[in-house]
């Protein structure tokens, strides 16, 4: 074999890094060391896997080309040192879940999965549709389970199950004894809404076509709850997944308002690369999503 693993791990981390100080320190190497080793490699082949961008160092075409079968080659050598090691298969599984799906359905996944798998090591990001697919594309999360529409040609996107968002008030705001509401109901009030890039807000702009740019949005925050205490301030009508508000509305602190006309229905996706490696551990867990679904 003209290459080694440690190579790889070199190649791979200035890849993510974009840096090859940083890269190093990652690996616990010294600089000269780890450039060494992408050199070597380069050399052993007569390739080029980077271009010099300022300070940085970018895949260039075959170097992207290259990476997601290194990621796979190195991700089934470590499971392998990891069954030689511990006698186990299930390995080290990284799941990233949007806001939503992390704080009202991953942990209750996880819970499942580790229990069924005594020993399992399973971590979980949350964040925004958009960053989540970041993480997945550059291998820095195993699978993410996401609630925006996506196209990524390097992302397998398969549909998980469906859900709803739901506008909503304070039981004192004015519409909250509305039946339904209309357009106009829906231009002249005050807006709380998630941030540009996660899928909820994606859903509501799909859904509110025609009136986005007449609507007053007066907050735009990262975070489920956060919107939820703005809304039971009064400061405005919210609209978040149904699965968030059940609690509030059956306590009578959110009242839950019709928008005859408007479609707030979407789908939740698994999302993979298409070159992962499917680990023992990551094929367990998306048969666990299956059943869940």
């Amino acid at each position: 074999m003209r290459y080694s693993f440690r190579q790889l791990e070199v190649f791979l981390a200035t890849a993510r890094l974009e840096n090859l100080s940083r890269a190093a320190e990652r690996l616990a190497m010294s600089q000269s060391a780890a450039s060494g080793a992408l050199r070597d490699l380069e050399d052993q082949f007569g390739i080029r896997l980077f271009e010099r961008v300022g300070k940085r160092l970018q895949l260039n075409e075959l170097g992207r080309a290259l990476q997601p079968r290194a990621e796979a080659l190195l991700e089934q050598a470590r499971e392998l040192e990891q069954s030689f090691e511990r006698h186990e298969d299930l390995g080290r599984l990284k799941v990233g879940a949007t806001l939503t799906i992390g704080n009202y359905l991953a942990v209750a996944l996880l819970a499942r999965f580790m229990r069924e798998q005594p020993g399992a090591r399973v971590s979980l990001e949350v964040g925004n549709t958009a960053r989540i697919a970041r993480a997945v594309a550059a291998f820095e999360l195993d699978v993410g389970l996401i609630e925006g529409e996506l196209h990524d040609p390097d992302l397998e996107v398969t549909t998980w199950r469906t859900d709803e968002l739901v506008v909503f008030c304070a039981p004192s705001h004015p519409l909250a004894r509305r039946r339904k509401l209309s357009d106009d109901d829906l231009r002249g009030a005050t807006w709380i809404l998630r941030e540009p890039g996660s899928g909820t807000r994606q859903t509501f702009d799909r859904a509110m076509h025609g009136l986005l740019p007449e609507l007053q949005v007066l907050l735009e925050l990262q975070h489920t709850e956060a919107i939820k205490r703005a809304v039971e301030a009064d400061l405005g009508l919210g609209c978040l997944s149904r699965i968030t508000l059940e609690d509030a509305v059956a306590a009578g602190t959110l009242v839950a308002l019709k928008v005859p006309g408007r479609d707030f229905s979407r789908h939740f996706y698994v999302i993979l690369h298409r070159e992962k490696y499917r680990s023992p551990g990551l094929e367990r867990w998306l048969a666990l999503c299956r059943v869940a679904a």
